[in-house]
């Protein structure tokens, strides 16, 4: 049986690469063997490999880094740091959604180790041929991890994004919130206001460390224990 997960976010530039680089380090250290998939991917510059979200997640998994894991990982690169439909038409390149899709389901077939599928953007980002990351989800019968910041805002950010799943039909199994540069509210206050909104969907909380104090975190694998 397959397992795996949508990473989504509130936004982009929320922190959804980082969320599931502690999650993989995190599942390998509990002796699972989880997989990552980034199949898009804008914002790519190839002389910062180690710097990319394809990057961080191959080193999360303990792969070396190189021409054949990265395009294992992430097909679909774009240097232009916009949503990728559009970074596409700028390199004078197509992008194919079915093609994206198809991609996913190869990776998905027969695996029973649990993957990770990182989008792009926010939930509502469009990704190619007028279709949205909530429409990537659904095509690959996904739950999501909503990755969230910490920032003045969110809260009604968070709650948008929320609703947007829910209207598209999509199970949530969770949202993290990853703490923001310079965040005027304290973390704890954040999650507490975004508990009380959201009630019965499971939120926790990521301080911003560096990725090297991964095991001071929160432990993200109890939203995977009983969703997925």
């Amino acid at each position: 049986m397959t397992r795996a997960v949508c990473v989504s976010g509130s936004g982009t530039g929320i922190g959804k690469t980082y969320v599931s680089s502690v999650l993989i380090r995190q599942l390998k250290a509990k002796g699972q063997a989880p997989r990552a998939l980034k199949p898009v991917m804008s914002g790519f510059d190839p002389d910062a490999l180690d710097e990319s979200d394809a990057g961080q997640l191959i080193q999360a998994l303990g792969q070396t880094l190189d021409d054949d894991t990265l395009a294992a990982m992430a097909p679909w690169r774009f240097e232009a740091a916009l949503a990728p439909d559009m970074a596409a038409v700028r390199e004078g390149r197509s992008l194919s959604f079915d093609e994206v899709v198809a991609f996913c389901r190869r990776q998905l077939v027969r695996r029973d180790e649990i993957t990770l599928i990182e989008a792009v953007g926010g939930v509502m980002a469009p990704m190619a041929q007028n279709r949205l990351c909530t429409d990537f989800a659904r095509a690959l019968d996904l739950p999501v991890l909503l990755v969230v910041g910490s920032y003045l805002g969110t809260i009604s950010h968070t709650l948008t994004a929320v609703a947007a799943l829910k209207a598209e039909g999509l199970p949530l199994i969770g949202v993290v919130i990853s703490e923001s540069e310079d965040s005027p509210v304290p973390l704890a206050e954040t999650q507490a206001a975004i508990v009380h909104q959201l009630r019965k969907i499971p939120v926790i909380s990521l301080p911003r460390l560096p990725i090297a104090r991964w095991q001071e975190q929160p432990d993200l694998t109890v939203l995977l224990s009983e969703s997925i």
